[in-house]
């Protein structure tokens, strides 16, 4: 009897350990120099927070779609789709679509309104200091729950490769993402940041083109024989290939699939680290034509995890994907590994180390980009605005976003040891949910409702961020389940794994009720001045 392919994975991996540890060091050395490079560049605050507003349409379009093709996007759909069929590739059609709200609804005007936070949108027509603490907070939180995504995909793929399997090894990993990320981060501000993403995912898309033209060619580019082999591979027949394996079992998933739906595609738009990718670039119209940018390059990314989810289901056994990783997070570079000529092979050992590479240079630079956003925030908003009351230098503020940086990163760490076992899709789909249910509802009233307040604002931004936390918190993600963080104990009592049809529309009606009941009167004047702005760019820094 033949040892599993995970096991198989694992011992080409540690044969070929100097190609692996070779190529990684390369990817890191060569990002670590462009971010140094860039870094030398960062004058001031500017530099730091919008890279000086210099990069084109196409150049932030590259590095949105560096930023959003994740650790999720690589690991956690393509082991969704492995393990789900039809159901799995839900996230790819979610998170593709969510786009379309960015891009109406978002981009431009957030360019035109703000400087170089959310809270710098809401602060304009606003009371300052309780919206920049709110918005610096719900950043905060947002970009830790994307975070742990990223933390569990760099534990699961590095441990694969090397063949570790103490749980000391896998923390100690987590641990090294965290110390580069702050580097990252430290060093380079927003353009050694910027222009690792846009590196990474050129790196990304060229991988991900080069598993999918093999997966194709090994089935005569036959899409589908492709799907015919995953379903008999699966063991479930054309069920595999109808919804159903996840989703719509019973009442309780049917809402859930329901709530995930609407978590993705509303939040997409309540991102910080997405959001503030619209400040770095001159002119509204370049915000635009670089969300169109993005749109193309990440739908083309989304149509082609369809060969690596259906790939792996169709050549690896459904045991070996879970026993490498029970959220099929692995899924992705044993693929590689097989379509590369298997476990013994030179070109198989080959394929696994430079995918590996390349989506562990995807989780460098997304937690780079979740970091900057997060501890801009805090610089920006907490710090300078309200515990300095408008009166900290640039040089102090930067020096705040530093500091910051390294306190994110150790909560990061410490929370990505946690979740090493979880769905990184899923996790990522968590952040979805929070972003839309505390940061959505109150951009768009701040921008487009002339009485909103700015007690509707914190009914909103605390009412979604705190709900939202609360249910993930006492749902199946966090216990009760074998897939669960703490799977040896069930506190949870909430039935749905993503909290996104109770939270999103509370945020929503939070917003219009704390509005209606308060006293305060809005300020027309800054609305009026905040609608011509974000609908021309007049005035715009």
């Amino acid at each position: 009897m033949s040892a599993p392919t995970y096991l198989l994975a694992a011992e080409s991996a540690s044969d070929n350990r100097p190609l692996i540890i070779t190529l990684f060091t390369v990817f890191v050395l060569a990002t670590l120099a462009i971010t140094v490079w860039a870094g030398r560049q960062t004058k001031d605050a500017n530099d730091f927070y919008a890279g000086g507003r210099q990069f084109s349409g196409f150049q932030n379009g590259l590095a949105i779609s560096g930023d959003y093709m994740s650790a999720a996007s690589f690991l956690g759909i393509a082991g969704a789709i492995a393990l789900a069929g039809y159901d799995g590739f839900l996230y790819s059609i979610g998170f593709l679509v969510a786009w379309l709200v960015a891009l109406l609804l978002v981009a431009e005007p957030l360019r035109n309104s703000g400087r170089y936070t959310m809270g710098d949108v809401l602060a304009y027509r606003m009371r300052q200091r309780p919206v920049r603490t709110a918005a610096g907070a719900s950043t905060i939180v947002v970009s830790i729950f994307y975070l742990l995504a990223q933390m569990a995909g760099a534990g699961v793929l590095v441990s694969l490769l090397l063949g570790i399997t103490s749980e000391a090894g896998k923390i100690l990993i987590v641990v090294l993402v965290g110390v580069v990320m702050i580097l990252y981060v430290s060093i380079g501000g927003m353009k050694g940041t910027t222009w690792v993403q846009m590196v990474k995912a050129v790196l990304l898309i060229a991988g991900t083109l080069l598993i999918t033209f093999l997966v194709l060619l090994k089935f005569h580019f036959n899409v589908s024989d492709l799907l015919g082999e995953a379903a008999k591979n699966s063991g479930l027949g054309k069920e595999f290939l109808e919804p159903g394996q996840k989703y719509g079992l019973n009442a309780t998933s049917k809402l859930d699939f329901i709530s995930l739906g609407i978590a993705l595609v509303l939040g997409t738009a309540g991102l910080p680290h997405i959001l503030i990718r619209f400040y770095t670039v001159p002119t509204a119209k370049a915000a635009r034509k670089s969300v169109n940018w993005a749109i193309g390059i990440i739908g083309g990314f989304y149509l082609m995890t369809i060969a690596l989810g259906f790939g792996a289901a169709a050549l690896l056994k459904r045991e070996d994907i879970i026993a490498s990783n029970k959220a099929g997070n692995t899924a992705a570079p044993l693929l590689a590994e097989e379509i590369g000529g298997g476990a013994d092979s030179t070109g198989g050992a080959i394929l696994l180390a430079v995918i590996s590479a390349v989506a562990f240079a995807t989780i460098l630079a997304v937690v780079a980009g979740l970091t900057l956003a997060s501890s801009s925030s805090f610089a920006h908003d907490l710090y300078a605005n309200v515990i300095r009351k408008g009166q900290a230098s640039q040089k102090e503020e930067i020096s705040a976003a530093r500091w910051a940086t390294v306190g994110i990163g150790i909560v990061a760490v410490v929370l990505g040891v946690f979740a090493r076992d979880l769905n990184v899709a899923g996790l990522v789909a968590l952040a979805f949910a929070v972003a839309a249910s505390a940061n959505l509802p109150t951009i768009l009233y701040s921008l487009f409702w002339k009485r909103f307040t700015t007690q509707g604002a914190l009914w909103s931004i605390y009412g979604g961020l705190v709900s939202s936390v609360f249910l993930v918190l006492f749902s199946p993600v966090v216990s009760g389940k074998e897939t669960s963080m703490f799977p040896d104990v069930d506190f949870h009592w909430f039935p749905l794994e993503n909290p996104g049809l109770i939270s999103i529309p509370l945020g929503f009606l939070l917003g219009w009720l704390g509005t209606m009941v308060s006293k305060e009167e809005p300020d027309v004047k800054k609305y009026a001045e905040l609608e011509v702005r974000s609908l021309t760019g007049y005035g715009a820094h």
